[in-house]
């Protein structure tokens, strides 16, 4: 299977809720790193992070992939479920880094959509 439908497989396991059959496909020292924000190092963390800003399961969907080597980038939407019920919007790109056919790293740029 190549990157790209890995990738995308995984995504739809997120957009399902499955975040546990998510978590399948990380190494298990995955590293993710938002830039300017915080980075995540280990799947324990990833599962943390999607208990706490996983509220409901993100609406999001990918406008471009491009495939090189070990590494696809995706470009997209996402939207997130804050606590009072109203989403936030935000632009992406992610930079994802495989290992053996799983997902090893993210560089993820994330912009909060303006109003």
């Amino acid at each position: 299977m190549d990157n790209t439908k890995i990738l995308q497989d995984a995504n739809q396991l997120v957009r399902e809720g499955k975040y546990e059959e998510y978590l399948s496909y990380l190494t298990e020292d995955s590293k993710w790193v938002f830039v300017g924000e915080r980075t995540l190092l280990g799947k324990e963390a990833v599962r943390q992070y999607i208990k706490e800003f996983y509220l409901a399961p993100p609406i999001f969907d990918a406008e471009r992939y491009i495939a090189e080597g070990n590494f696809v980038t995706v470009t997209g939407n996402i939207s997130l479920k804050n606590r009072d019920g109203s989403y936030s919007h935000y632009n992406y790109c992610d930079i994802w880094r495989f290992d053996n056919g799983k997902l090893a790293e993210v560089t993820a740029y994330v912009i909060q959509k303006k109003p």
